[in-house]
């Protein structure tokens, strides 16, 4: 069967999640082979079945989806899209479960479940497609590469160290995304003294918890920005969800970022192409732009207008990638400098500004 159509698990502990979620996947032309009530159910049918994608609950008595990853990781892997509660909790536990292999996450609506939830339809079906996609083969070594990510990087072997006034690095990335952004820029040595700013697609309530978890496994000061944030060297800023991140000004070696609810690009806000622009246009000195996993095709025109200002573009390959529609996208543009495992990308950079501040 083709990933167009794919073939999809449901696992909830509630009849009326499991019924709307698999009417709006069989709606959107995703076959749902059947249902689970927890996680050791979810587990057996996932076995018996081998579906193409699974969509777990979180919550759930006796096996909860978090241990109900682990175990279909480690004995038939397949692409998870975690269902989240909007919450902080939800957050935490559900890039614990992204740790454990899953690809991604969605965000369930509080409140009138059933009116939010079908408003919420089309991006529900174009995530579990995209997921449905993602490769998971190599899910172990992923995994135990961002483990081994939370110790203290070390400078990278093939760049120079000669880098002087830093640089400007800006990451895009989306489904399949936080780990590999966890590992590179915890693999981006404290000295090299770098801005760095990251648009993960990702809820707001969600952000700011990504934004400690790379500040714990990086040697960078890491915080989610807030209107009117400046950055120095050695810091880095996460986009907030449901805003937008322009890069307002730079000198002295600092940038002065701003927040705006302007209209989504690409369906999404925080947009990468909306922060590349912004710094291709106002960033002097080195500025490398990073597209990593993720479906759609925000970052390709930022990191044409980054190439256009001279500054150098890196996009993860497809080997890596666990979504490679955003890197082939910025790829197809014709200005990507270098295509890179992910493992790889920290030790690109760093390389890039060397370049850079030694051309």
């Amino acid at each position: 069967m083709s990933r167009s159509t794919p073939r999809a698990v449901v696992v909830d502990d509630s009849h009326f999640m499991r019924t709307m979620l698999s009417d709006m996947l069989e709606d959107g032309g995703v076959t749902v082979v059947d249902t689970a009530t927890d996680g050791a159910d979810g587990v057996t049918t996932v076995l018996e079945h081998e579906p193409d994608v699974v969509t777990m609950d979180l919550q759930m008595p006796d096996v909860d989806g978090l241990a109900a990853v682990e175990r279909i990781m480690a004995e038939r892997p397949t692409p998870i899209l975690m269902l989240s509660a909007h919450t902080a909790d939800g957050a935490d536990v559900t890039f614990e479960a992204l740790e454990k292999g899953a690809v991604d996450f969605f965000t369930k609506p509080g409140g009138e479940v059933s009116t939010r939830m079908s408003s919420m339809e089309d991006q529900l079906v174009r995530k579990v497609k995209a997921v449905a996609g993602a490769d998971v083969s190599r899910g172990r070594q992923r995994r135990s590469a961002g483990r081994r990510s939370r110790s203290p990087p070390t400078p990278s072997s093939t760049a120079s160290g000669d880098y002087r006034d830093g640089g400007t690095v800006l990451i895009a990335s989306s489904t399949g995304g936080p780990t590999v952004v966890e590992r590179v820029v915890a693999g981006l040595p404290r000295d090299a003294d770098l801005r760095i700013i990251v648009v993960q697609h990702m809820p707001d309530a969600f952000t700011g918890r990504f934004a400690d978890r790379l500040d714990a496994a990086s040697e960078y000061d890491v915080r989610e920005a807030k209107d009117g944030d400046r950055i120095g060297g050695g810091e880095a800023l996460v986009a907030p969800g449901g805003k937008h991140l322009v890069v307002a000004g730079a000198g002295g070696g600092r940038l002065r970022t701003k927040l705006t609810d302007d209209p989504p690009e690409h369906g999404v806000r925080p947009a990468a192409d909306v922060t590349m622009r912004s710094a291709a246009e106002t960033v002097d000195g080195p500025l490398v732009g990073v597209v990593l996993t993720g479906m759609g095709a925000d970052g390709a025109d930022g990191v044409r207008a980054i190439d256009a200002a001279g500054g150098h573009v890196i996009a993860q390959d497809e080997a890596s990638s666990a979504v490679f529609g955003m890197p082939k996208r910025a790829i197809e543009r014709g200005c990507v400098d270098d295509v890179l495992a992910g493992a790889d990308v920290p030790d690109g950079i760093l390389d890039a500004i060397s370049m850079e501040v030694n051309a």
